[in-house]
């Protein structure tokens, strides 16, 4: 399976001005898994993608749809 990087994420957290440690904090995770996230290292959980698109003010379309796939 290909690494697909997260740029939509990196870019939505960088618009809301939020660091990595930031947003891990707000969602309750490491800013490890946030980074590993963006990096395409990890799938996250729905659970996880939802928060995540909550603090952002996203949809999981916006955030985590890939039309390449």
């Amino acid at each position: 399976m290909k690494r697909v990087k997260n740029l939509k994420l990196k870019s939505a957290r960088a618009l809301m001005d939020l660091s990595q440690e930031a947003l891990a904090e707000k969602v309750g995770v490491s800013r490890q898994t946030i980074n590993a996230i963006e990096k395409g290292d990890y799938n996250p959980t729905i659970k996880l993608c939802i928060a995540i698109c909550k603090v952002l003010g996203k949809t999981l379309d916006d955030i985590f749809w890939d039309e390449d796939l």
